[in-house]
């Protein structure tokens, strides 16, 4: 029973983070992510420009821009600008962490993260794995 009402509230914060992908300005790929403990969501992001740059994720010749930060980077530096601490929280993105992200997640404290896709690169997944964090990969519709 508890698995069934935990993975209800996967799917709802999921879907939240899907929503939330929606604010991205990239064209070529929108991710959203939210840091999720004991139920209150602490922070949130999606992949996009820093701060004071110019809303456009991609060159001329539709490359991403080098600087484009992802959406789990963008939550991870945000709870970190809080009062809140991400020790122990579950880490909710639409698209499975790259390697990089990964390292930030571990660094974090964060202890799950719940994911719709998988991202053509899982070396991100085997690091948190390798790290004891729970992975869970759960598509929404």
């Amino acid at each position: 029973m508890q698995t069934d009402k935990q993975e209800l509230l996967d799917l709802r914060y999921l879907r939240m983070a899907n929503i939330w992908a929606e604010n991205s300005y990239c064209r070529r790929r929108k991710v959203g992510a939210i840091i999720v403990k004991d139920k209150m969501i602490i922070s949130d992001g999606y992949n996009g420009t820093p701060a004071g740059f110019e809303n456009v994720c991609e060159d001329d010749d539709n490359h991403t821009k080098p600087y484009v930060l992802h959406a789990e980077a963008n939550a991870i530096t945000k709870v970190a600008c809080s009062n809140n601490s991400s020790d122990g929280a579950t880490l909710y993105v639409t698209s499975s962490p790259c390697i990089e992200c990964s390292k930030l997640i571990i660094q974090a404290g964060i202890k799950r993260v719940v994911f719709a896709e998988v991202y053509r690169l899982t070396d991100g997944i085997e690091l948190l794995r390798r790290a004891g964090i729970e992975c869970v990969l759960l598509p929404i519709e």
